[in-house]
């Protein structure tokens, strides 16, 4: 087991706002505990863009800091193979793997953050009520995984257009802070959170 002490997660979100990156935070590190590993908890470094984010993973390697590197792959993505040659070969990544790193540094939030939002219904019922116009999401039987970014961002956008808006800030990690960790059934999830239990156990 690799220590768990000082662990980071540099998360791929935020933008340039203080206020938004602290919402960020805040909501990765509640889905987080919500999932089981209060008092273990690692600390989630909300960096705006992904490739921000990947410098400081970079950095962080370089000074053999523990951490992780989620971001948002972007459009598919295999389970099989290593996730370094996705980000390795996709047209405006082409980040190579850090000296040091290893395939269970680095997660993604699938296609995009909204795909782990759009897991739980019962949380956007919660965050607009009646007015969720709940048709207009991808259907059930459709994993939020297998949904293009394009398509998740513009569905969410449909069904809220009456119920307050979705936007890529302050709703989302609203959102993201009330899912349930136990909606999160796609393979990519239950990656990331095997892998903090790996370093930081659940008590």
């Amino acid at each position: 087991m690799r220590p768990t002490q000082g662990l980071r997660i540099f998360v791929e979100g935020g933008g340039n706002d203080d206020d938004t990156r602290s919402r960020c935070r805040r909501a990765f590190s509640k889905l987080t505990e919500r999932a089981g590993f209060g008092g273990k908890m690692p600390s989630f470094i909300a960096c705006g863009g992904r490739k921000r984010a990947y410098d400081m993973f970079v950095t962080a390697c370089k000074a053999g800091e523990e951490s992780l590197l989620l971001v948002d792959s972007e459009g598919p993505v295999a389970q099989q193979g290593s996730p370094w040659e996705h980000v390795r070969t996709r047209e405006g990544d082409g980040w190579a793997r850090p000296n040091g790193a290893r395939d269970e540094d680095l997660h993604f939030m699938v296609q995009c953050m909204e795909a782990w939002i759009l897991a739980d219904r019962d949380a956007l019922r919660k965050h607009y009520g009646a007015r969720l116009q709940e048709s207009a999401l991808p259907a059930n039987s459709r994993p939020p995984a297998q949904v293009p970014k394009r398509d998740l961002l513009a569905a969410l956008e449909h069904a809220t257009r009456n119920a307050g808006d979705y936007s890529k800030g302050k709703a989302a990690f609203t959102l993201l802070a009330l899912v349930k960790p136990g909606t999160l059934t796609c393979w990519w999830a239950k990656r990331f959170f095997a892998e903090i239990e790996a370093r930081a156990p659940r008590a």
